[in-house]
């Protein structure tokens, strides 16, 4: 089993910025890519990025130039840099692990506002 703990969320003006973090704890071999997802009131959740071990990203256009992931190994962390934040960007953002058996771990959600 892989846990996942997210934070970083919170309020912001729009053009603003937020570092959301994800702790990964468990079976953290087996772990083949990492992500962060979104999912806005009344929408389907949606992928953000997502970086796999190799350190090979994904973006979704909406967030490409202005969203960042990351990873530190040595920690368990994967950090997504969000930056021109916009009030569409408010959903309650999600932390995925993918191990290399193509089981998926998710964590409980961070909620992000983009409001001025």
């Amino acid at each position: 089993q892989v846990q996942l703990v997210e934070s970083g969320g919170g309020l912001v003006q729009p053009g603003g910025s937020l570092r959301l973090s994800c702790v990964a704890s468990g079976r953290i071999s087996s772990i083949y890519s990492m992500g962060w997802y979104r999912q806005a009131p009344g929408k389907q959740r949606e992928l953000v990025a997502a970086i796999t071990r190799g350190g090979s990203t994904n973006y979704a256009d909406y967030v490409k130039g202005r969203f960042t992931i990351s990873r530190d190994n040595a920690k368990n962390t994967v950090y997504l840099q969000m930056s021109s934040l916009q009030p569409e960007d408010t959903a309650v953002y999600y932390c995925n692990a993918v191990r290399i058996d193509g089981f998926g771990s998710w964590g409980q959600g961070t909620q992000v506002t983009v409001s001025s």
